[in-house]
């Protein structure tokens, strides 16, 4: 599609043509006389934006509900822009969050590290999650081999998840763990959870998992008035309720132990991170962009760890306790 738009300088208009990355789900802007592709920072749905409730015991599962609701709203717009396009030209892993500009070198990953090596369960379950209609909110393949990996190397045994949706990533935990590991895993939705819990048990991992149903704050906070849990944690994974991050993080860096990690995913938000004030993103993506852009700033300076912000999927920062 041609298009005539003065990008960068008003007095310059810049000419070229306009086409869709199936990849990146944004629009991309190619120049007359330039291989350089522009992104439009046009925002796809990510994993799990759904809100969670501020702490309040009286009142929590009526907030639970409120909370459920306005996700299933969130998702359905989300998903809408997704539907309206063809399924020819879809990625076919589902859960692509990749970063990448290319379909191709995505796809090359996955055929040569990810599918050859991907355990038959983590495969199933995949493959289920393709069948819910929110499957966009799943951990990418490439992720959840990387923190398999990432597991293994720092012999995780005592982990926690805050996110879980269907459980591929909590499946890729349990797998890494030894026998006798434990993971917590906490979400506002059994539901999803026990779409893939079949596929869990199958793996012979259940036994691991011990599943917490509603808001992870009021569980955390309980948790931290016992000393014997703080520092007790190898590995900590949130994928959950983006305007709750810091809170999160404030919690967390009491429970994870000194060489510990902590694992917090979507810290790149498809690249909107770096978006112009003025770019065209939808209300709810600029929202919780704000809250991302904030988690991203205090973690840069929190004298606490050390941190890396890898591109795999869609941005996962892991914070080591170093105090």
């Amino acid at each position: 599609m041609p298009f005539v738009q003065a990008l960068h300088k008003p007095h310059q208009p810049r000419t070229g043509t306009i086409r869709f990355n199936q990849t990146s789900k944004s629009f991309l802007f190619n120049f007359t006389g330039s291989n350089r592709s522009i992104p439009s920072y046009i925002y796809h749905p990510l994993t799990r934006p759904i809100p969670q409730a501020p702490i309040n015991s009286s009142t929590q599962k009526g907030r639970t509900k409120k909370r459920k609701q306005r996700g299933t709203k969130i998702l359905a717009m989300a998903s809408n822009g997704e539907q309206n396009q063809t399924e020819s030209g879809r990625h076919q892993e589902v859960g692509h969050k990749s970063l990448l500009q290319s379909d191709a070198l995505y796809q090359y990953i996955l055929e040569t590290s990810v599918y050859p090596r991907e355990h038959e369960a983590m495969k199933e379950l995949r493959e289920l999650t393709a069948k819910h209609p929110w499957n966009i909110m799943t951990t990418s393949a490439d992720e959840g081999q990387f923190l398999n990996m990432l597991l293994k190397l720092i012999n995780a045994k005592n982990t926690m998840e805050i996110g879980v949706y269907t459980g591929y990533s909590l499946l890729a935990t349990a797998l890494a763990l030894p026998e006798d590991g434990k993971i917590l895993a906490m979400d506002i939705n059994k539901e999803n959870y026990e779409l893939g819990l079949p596929v869990i048990k199958k793996a012979g991992v259940a036994h691991k998992i011990e599943f917490k149903e509603g808001p992870a704050l009021p569980v955390l906070d309980e948790m931290i008035k016992d000393e014997k849990n703080l520092g007790s944690y190898d590995f900590i994974f949130v994928d959950a309720d983006k305007d709750n991050y810091l809170n999160y993080h404030k919690r967390l860096i009491e429970l994870v132990k000194v060489g510990g990690l902590i694992g917090y995913d979507n810290t790149l938000w498809n690249g909107s991170v770096v978006a112009p004030p003025d770019a065209p993103l939808r209300k709810y993506v600029r929202y919780y962009r704000d809250f991302v852009l904030e988690l991203n700033k205090a973690l840069a300076v929190d004298p606490r760890i050390e941190i890396c912000m890898l591109p795999v999927g869609d941005g996962i920062t892991l914070c080591r306790r170093i105090k």
